[in-house]
């Protein structure tokens, strides 16, 4: 599974403006949704990247959140946003279809 927009998972994403007060990086088109090995053949995790290269450690390494918090993961701004949905609305709608806790898959 190569990187796919985060927000292209989820039903309810629609193209409309951002309504200036709060970023939600899930709602961003640069939000991808990744696997990342568990450490058991054939299984995995889902997590959550930006392929803009904004979720960066102190030490610059790539920072990667875990599929269902990314939900609340939010900035005051971004240079790279471009909304995928009513920001409102969108994570209204994904946080109901979240899994509440890490989920392991199997290929």
């Amino acid at each position: 599974m190569g990187d796919i927009a985060f927000a292209e998972i989820i039903d309810t994403a629609e193209v409309l403006e951002h309504d200036g007060t709060k970023v939600y990086c899930a709602n961003c088109q640069h939000c991808k949704l990744v696997r990342n090995s568990s450490g058991n053949e054939g299984q995995y995790y889902l997590r959550v990247r930006c392929d803009a290269g904004k979720w960066r450690k102190k030490l610059g390494e790539e920072k990667i959140y875990k599929y269902f918090t990314v939900a609340r993961r939010s900035l005051d701004s971004c240079d790279a946003y471009e909304p995928m949905g009513d920001p409102k609305e969108y994570i209204r709608e994904l946080k109901k279809s979240l899994p509440i806790k890490d989920e392991l898959y199997t290929l």
